[in-house]
């Protein structure tokens, strides 16, 4: 330990960038020179991406300026900042710095979301996005979204993931089955999914979404219970937000070279559907310690 302490400070910095952000951290507890080293603007200038799109006006600025590379990676890493264009939001993932998205439900392909009969806009709270879009009454229930490869990180296998809630009264939504479709260059991934599945207990897996212009039943009868789905098919999860996240599918991102990610939802059968309100869809890493179920903070 001796030894490595006497090394210089900047050769221990030149390390430490070329590992991860965990591991940076993990190695600030090896002795005062790695803390010393692994806290440097040196290290974690590395680990922030310098082409990001153009953040929404104070995203990152807060009451003051972070005062190091260090605190403005955990800022951005903290929550997510929404873009110039406030339709999109972007943070970096703790472990490993990745880039991370979400696209919201005003930047998707939503059928008859410009129809008031079928769907409508509902203000939202403790999200980057002020609105989500609720299905109201349709058949044809198609969500396509888009994004360009580029603005992802390289060499990373990325998940794309539906953020939304079920309404109490919602129907349709757990028979027939959907579809999910993700596709870049010539990979494609496709996955059979229900989104309104019963937890294994027969407990209700969605929370309902309470607005208050609109009186719901706190309960649906006669839906799906879990042991008549398929084995094959994907239920949503629990997220420590209050939402519901469904895995759409992965792909594999390699050097970042052109292209565009293509990420859908789909059942056109003739049945009904309603109830299912979005609030958009994540791009993220995939087989990492995510914020949202309790990552151990970085500090």
């Amino acid at each position: 330990m001796d030894e490595i302490a006497r090394l210089p400070e900047e050769l221990l910095s030149a390390a430490l960038a070329l590992t991860t952000p965990l591991d940076a951290c993990r190695a600030a507890a090896v002795s005062r020179a790695f803390r010393a080293a692994a806290d440097s603007d040196a290290v974690w200038s590395c680990f922030l991406p310098r082409d990001l799109p153009p953040l929404a006006d104070g995203e990152l600025d807060g009451p003051a300026r972070p005062p190091s590379k260090k605190r403005g990676f955990l800022r951005l890493s903290g929550r997510p900042a929404l873009l110039a264009d406030g339709l999109r939001s972007v943070w970096l993932d703790r472990e490993t710095g990745a880039r991370c998205y979400m696209l919201s439900a005003r930047s998707l392909n939503i059928a008859w979301d410009d129809h008031p009969w079928y769907t409508r806009w509902i203000p939202i709270t403790g999200s980057s996005f002020s609105e989500a879009n609720e299905l109201l009454h349709v058949c044809w229930l198609e969500i396509r979204g888009k994004m360009d490869s580029k603005m992802l990180s390289q060499s990373s296998t990325y998940g794309a993931y539906i953020v939304f809630k079920v309404a109490p009264k919602a129907c349709g939504l757990d028979s027939p089955i959907q579809k999910t479709s993700i596709s870049l260059g010539a990979s494609k991934s496709t996955r059979r999914v229900c989104i309104d599945g019963y937890d294994g207990d027969g407990e209700d897996r969605a929370t309902g979404f309470h607005h208050p212009n609109v009186a719901w039943r706190p309960l649906r009868p006669n839906r799906r219970n879990r042991h008549e789905i398929p084995e094959n098919v994907l239920l949503p999860q629990q997220r420590a937000d209050g939402w519901m996240e469904l895995e759409m599918g992965e792909f594999y991102n390699d050097q970042g070279e052109d292209g565009e990610i293509c990420i859908s939802l789909t059942e056109t059968s003739p049945t009904l559907k309603s109830g299912l309100i979005v609030q958009g869809i994540e791009i993220r890493p995939k087989k990492q310690c995510w914020r949202a179920f309790g990552c151990k903070q970085i500090d």
